[in-house]
């Protein structure tokens, strides 16, 4: 439940909210980090993306490193087997991953309508398996470079993602569970599917003018 709370914090709606912008009106309506880079800007961009990311990332790492801690403040949250064993930890952390993605995706405090979940999906990667992660960076990077679609880049990456899981690591849990994500980022984006689709895309860098409301 604690996951799923930290990943709700809908970070970009606050952000823009705090510049006196609804986002959810204006640009693609996402409150997600690529909304907010083309309607407030590079700085609020980056600052929503690294936000959302750590939402995933404090959400694991809390549990696998910071397990004897969260005991002492919530003396029932662990049993002893689970302090005990670190395969049972790392499943209590890719639960709390899933449910931070979850949180951002359909946050409760926005009616559980949310963002895409690609940058806190991200943050979970990082805390579970780091070399993974820098393979789908990889991929995104080299496809948004080629494409200049933001969106296909996200797709590419989320695709892929199980794979480089299960390259860098043999967790029939975390590939199934990394599959999972994966195809919830890809179906967060059918809109944009849509789009590319019928070539209506934005690509990434096209200058656009949003009517943006006061």
């Amino acid at each position: 439940m604690g996951a799923y709370l930290l990943g709700s914090i809908p970070t970009g709606y606050l952000v823009a909210r705090a510049k006196g912008i609804d986002i959810r009106s204006v640009g693609s309506g996402n409150i997600g980090a690529t909304n907010v880079f083309r309607i407030l800007g590079k700085p609020a961009g980056i600052f929503v993306l690294m936000m959302d990311a750590l939402k995933g990332f404090l959400a694991v790492t809390l549990i696998l490193n910071f397990y004897h801690e969260l005991s002492d403040v919530l003396p029932n949250l662990f049993s002893p087997e689970i302090i005990s064993h670190p395969d049972l930890r790392m499943r209590y952390g890719i639960t709390a991953g899933f449910a931070a993605i979850l949180g951002h995706n359909y946050t409760c405090f926005l009616k559980f309508k949310g963002g895409k979940g690609i940058a806190t999906t991200a943050g979970v990667l990082i805390a579970l398996a780091p070399s993974a992660f820098l393979v789908v960076l990889c991929i995104f990077i080299l496809v948004v470079a080629l494409s200049r679609y933001i969106s296909l880049g996200s797709i590419t990456a989320a695709f892929c993602l199980p794979f480089a899981v299960w390259f860098f690591n043999g967790s029939k849990t975390m590939v199934i569970v990394m599959a999972a994500l994966g195809a919830l980022a890809i179906y967060k984006h059918k809109a944009n599917i849509g789009r590319l689709l019928n070539g209506t895309e934005n690509r990434f860098g096209k200058k656009k003018t949003p009517e943006v409301p006061k």
